[in-house]
């Protein structure tokens, strides 16, 4: 597996980009909400490590992860100044092709607003085949994905109109 014996949440404060005058958007799944919510938490806690101001943060909740296409499309479109938008969302595999649908489509999403957008949208799904793979990733022995994605989002402003 791509994140055995690493840890998601390390990185280097001083090699990021100043977005102390930036805004972000966060799109979070309340389907499997125990994981992310801690996503969230690390997320919005890695923003304000980073002199992002919290006022400066916008959350919408949605349903679960197939609607982070449409909830990052309408944030995309309400607040058009954003740095970007980090979508958060977990998968976990059961015995249906459900899983492959809705990691397929949250995915293909995604890159289509990111193709067709201003802002760059971050991909923070988790799609695990245990409840426990995706603990370990949301602030567990891997880290917390959610502190990647801000990172990621962070970094990707230098790429932008900012």
């Amino acid at each position: 597996m791509a994140t055995e014996n690493k840890n998601l949440s390390s990185y280097d404060k001083n090699t990021l980009p100043n977005v102390s005058q930036l805004s972000f958007g966060i799109v979070v799944s309340d389907w499997n909400e125990t994981i992310t919510h801690n996503l969230l938490k690390g997320c919005v806690d890695t923003l304000l490590d980073n002199n992002v101001a919290s006022e400066n943060i916008i959350t919408w909740h949605v349903p679960g992860s197939f609607e982070l296409i449409y909830g990052a499309k309408k944030m995309m479109d309400t607040y058009p100044n954003l740095a970007g938008i980090i979508t958060i969302g977990c998968v976990i595999e059961g015995e249906t092709k459900h899983f492959d649908f809705v990691c397929e489509g949250v995915t293909q999403g995604i890159k289509d607003l990111n193709l067709a957008g201003n802002m760059p949208v971050i991909f923070c799904l988790l799609t695990d085949k245990t409840m426990q793979q995706s603990i370990d990733r949301s602030g567990g022995k891997h880290g917390n994905k959610g502190i990647e994605a801000a990172v990621t989002a962070i970094k990707m402003t230098s790429l932008g109109k900012f």
